[in-house]
């Protein structure tokens, strides 16, 4: 069956980072895939939550939310910021970077990731986590002569369409699919998250197996994407 865009099954959608987009960030980038735009960027405070302080740890959070005008319908930002889908993504976005950074390399400094939506087609969760990697990348080089960070986060959409395994959904294919499931890798391989629901009928462990195994060039892809970003001259 043919995509909505006309994209292989294995096909990531075009990928883009815009770094330093705000001037006062300690790292940010707008990350673009398709049409989802986010903006990811890094405050960094020489403090950390009360329940660490004496630790000689440091922390890393996220904030997540969907600007008002960022799908067809206008978001209330208050709804937004108090749904629990918001409080889950940004749980998971955190998780995800702390799971690859050494937080006693840190010091006691906080590190908070704004993921704000600007433009959402699907998949703004995982567009969120690869850009907030990006941003964080940056923001620690300026603070740390041996980075804290132990290695790239990449993660992806994939889902199950009439059966067909397709990665990196759109709206149209993930409003529509009967799997959806996040995907959250290390550059090794290692999984660190996998978020998968059936919509309507189960699915099988041959059908998991054949969504992880397509997934693997469109986060190789990513992960080139990040390392290319993080070159590039501030």
């Amino acid at each position: 069956m043919p995509r909505a865009d006309g994209r292989r099954p294995d096909q990531l959608r075009p990928l883009a980072f815009e770094l330093d987009a705000q001037r006062h960030a300690a790292g940010s980038v707008i990350v673009s895939l398709g049409d989802t735009r986010v903006l990811c960027a890094v405050t960094v405070e020489e403090r950390v939550p009360l329940w660490m302080r004496g630790t000689e740890r440091g922390w890393i959070t996220a904030e997540y939310n969907m600007l008002p005008a960022s799908t067809n319908t206008r978001t209330d930002r208050r709804r937004a910021l108090e749904s629990g889908r918001t409080h889950e993504i940004q749980r998971l976005i955190g998780r995800s970077l702390r799971a690859v950074v050494d937080l006693d390399a840190l010091g006691e400094r906080a590190f908070t990731i704004d993921c704000d939506v600007l433009q959402a087609d699907g998949g703004t969760r995982t567009a969120a986590i690869n850009g907030a990697w990006v941003a964080l990348r940056r923001a620690l080089d300026q603070l740390y002569d041996e980075s804290p960070l132990r290695s790239g986060v990449a993660a992806v959409s994939v889902g199950l369409l009439d059966g067909e395994p397709l990665v990196d959904l759109c709206y149209e294919e993930d409003s529509t699919a009967e799997v959806d499931l996040n995907l959250v890798a290390t550059e090794a391989g290692a999984l660190i998250e996998v978020q998968g629901t059936a919509e309507r009928a189960p699915f099988s462990a041959t059908q998991l197996n054949e969504m992880l195994e397509l997934s693997q060039p469109a986060l190789q892809e990513i992960f080139n994407a990040q390392q290319d970003a993080i070159q590039a001259p501030r």
